[in-house]
């Protein structure tokens, strides 16, 4: 009797799950498509994060080992940083060996979607990418967007802020992913996920750095958002502080 119960929630589940696929993928095929592969991967019972390195490590490894010869360093490194400029729409991946090492350039990633403006996130539904320093907190092999790097959104600065602000809600759940779709996340594209997502589980996630900032302060004459906060000034020059630590390009 038990077993029968199971079963007809099942397979009421799966409709369900088949309708509202359907339904979303009539009003947005891209979207559609993501929540249908989804689906099939949760109720195929998800993969674990060590299947997801076997599905992809050798790829990874294939496409990455060139641009780390090039940066002189060993692949994979001891830890990595990935520094996200949302004026650019990129995320560029950096590498060290020792913790005293200095950053080296290993290559860039073209950020397919972000939504929002420049500017800090200040609360849950405002759809803005945060801007901080961060680290990765969770490694999602079954995330709606392929696969994805949760970051530790809200930190400890973003809380000081939102209490000088009286603010509350501040949102959480901010990720790296793959996909081209994004509410306050940063979309990579499945192929680049997967790069960043087997390096950071490589390394181990708290070994990942991740640095988002609205332009790039090494650059000359680089222009920082209206501060519409008090605090703003301060978290744009401890980004400003923190990205000279980082080498543009090759450099």
């Amino acid at each position: 009797m038990l077993t029968q119960r199971i079963g007809r929630r099942r397979t009421l589940l799966v409709a369900i799950a088949t309708f509202l696929c359907l339904a979303v993928l009539l009003l947005d095929t891209e979207r559609g498509s993501v929540l249908v592969n989804y689906v099939r991967t949760k109720l195929s019972g998800g993969y674990t994060l060590t299947e997801r390195l076997e599905m992809h490590a050798a790829g990874v490894e294939q496409r990455l080992q060139p641009a780390f010869t090039v940066a002189g360093l060993a692949y994979p490194p001891s830890e990595v940083a990935y520094v996200a400029i949302k004026q650019q729409r990129a995320l560029h991946v950096y590498a060290r060996q020792k913790d005293d090492d200095a950053w080296t350039y290993v290559r860039t990633y073209p950020v397919l979607a972000q939504s929002g403006r420049l500017g800090p996130k200040l609360r849950e539904g405002d759809r803005q990418v945060p801007e901080g320093i961060y680290h990765a907190e969770f490694l999602n092999p079954n995330s709606l967007y392929h696969l994805s790097i949760r970051l530790n959104y809200p930190n400890a600065t973003d809380q000081a802020a939102a209490r000088a602000d009286g603010r509350e809600n501040l949102g959480s759940d901010i990720m790296i992913h793959g996909s081209n779709v994004s509410i306050g996340c940063l979309a990579v594209g499945n192929e680049a996920s997967e790069d960043l997502f087997v390096l950071a589980a490589l390394v181990g996630k708290e070994r990942v750095r991740v640095v988002i900032a609205p332009v790039d302060f090494r650059l000359p004459g680089a222009q920082s958002p209206e501060a519409e906060r008090p605090w703003i000034p301060s978290l744009y020059a401890t980004l400003a502080r923190e990205l000279a630590t980082f080498p543009i390009g090759g450099q």
